[in-house]
């Protein structure tokens, strides 16, 4: 990377200030989530999207709309000023839903005499898909031209969507009956897999006491950052420096998931490039330039866990975190500079 493509010190501090801003609003809602906080907006600053394997109840729904009260509209309305917030959507897959229930369909305009498109919860910004292993593999195909291509095709005509187009995906790990596993290809479109997990006893408690203002969003959220911030976050994190010995390690790491004898199927080149993209994200969070070893080893499980097959779940955990491990420890030999 150029000298000139870098991202000044400047810039940093800027958009650590609108990212500290987003997590600090977004907590007046989710109690004791910080980490969940800061891989979700990893995510949407590496332009990707995030799948959540976790029980009901737990402030998914909130976190996403929290997220999106957060930010303020791009659409200017009649008196010229933005959207209250981005558009946020929120969809509940189940077995019956059909491709045009998210995508939208022609119908006909009697005063004009033609067929006009009526657009679908899929043309908005945060779009959160709820227990999307329950719609049939019909319906996943139509969401994965969305994640991969950013776009829309309904008959013979294609829709570009929005630059900001952020799904927030989840899926109940115990509940199997009458759902439809995710292919691989869709898997592979979302750049981490992780959950969502329980608050700590003193955290439950606090949310129990507060549950009143919790429940008010739109009462207590308010956008602290605009359309344009989270476009110029995104801008910003792929001038990120990534050391060539990382980038490296990347590499190593993601090319040793194919060789190892508790893996059934390794990660992708994709993966290792989403990596990479996930690495910048996290480091301009925190408020950095650049990348340290310490990135690699917070995003690797959530990063890579989804993409390979593992013949055992405990030894495949296992033979990553050796491999992730194996290259942390030679990048510290290094003393990279």
């Amino acid at each position: 990377m150029s000298e000139a493509a870098m991202i000044g010190v400047e810039e940093v501090t800027a958009c650590k200030a609108k990212a500290d801003a987003i997590i600090g609003n977004v907590e007046k809602i989710i109690r004791g989530k910080r980490p969940q906080i800061i891989k979700m907006l990893t995510c949407m600053v590496a332009g990707g999207h995030v799948l959540l394997e976790d029980l009901p109840g737990l402030g998914k729904t909130a976190m996403a709309k929290s997220l999106a009260f957060s930010i303020e509209g791009a659409h200017t309305g009649k008196d010229g000023k933005s959207d209250d917030h981005v558009q946020f959507k929120r969809i509940q897959f189940t077995p019956d839903l059909l491709p045009m229930d998210l995508i939208g369909t022609y119908i006909f305009d009697d005063r004009n005499k033609d067929f006009i498109f009526k657009p679908g919860p899929l043309f908005g910004n945060i779009i959160l898909a709820d227990e999307i292993n329950r719609a049939s593999p019909k319906v996943q195909s139509a969401l994965l031209e969305c994640m991969a291509e950013n776009q829309i095709t309904v008959g013979e005509k294609t829709f570009s969507l929005d630059h900001f187009f952020f799904v927030i995906a989840t899926q109940n790990p115990i509940e199997f009956e009458g759902t439809y596993p995710l292919p691989a290809a869709q898997l592979d479109r979302f750049f981490m897999k992780f959950d969502f997990g329980y608050v700590d006893e003193e955290k439950e408690i606090e949310i129990y006491n507060d549950y009143v203002q919790i429940n008010r969003i739109p009462e207590t959220i308010h956008p602290v950052v605009n359309y344009n911030d989270i476009i110029n976050l995104r801008e910003q994190a792929e001038k990120v420096h990534i050391h060539p010995e990382i980038i490296r390690a990347v590499s190593n790491i993601v090319r040793a998931t194919r060789d190892d004898n508790a893996i059934r199927l390794g990660a992708s080149t994709r993966g290792g490039i989403i990596f990479l993209k996930c690495l910048r994200a996290l480091a301009l969070l925190h408020g950095r330039g650049y990348v340290v070893e310490d990135d690699v080893k917070l995003l690797a499980y959530e990063v890579l866990n989804h993409r390979m097959i593992f013949k055992n779940p405990e030894a495949g955990k296992a033979a990553l975190d050796r491999i992730v491990h194996h290259e942390l420890e030679r990048l510290v030999n290094l003393k990279l500079a």
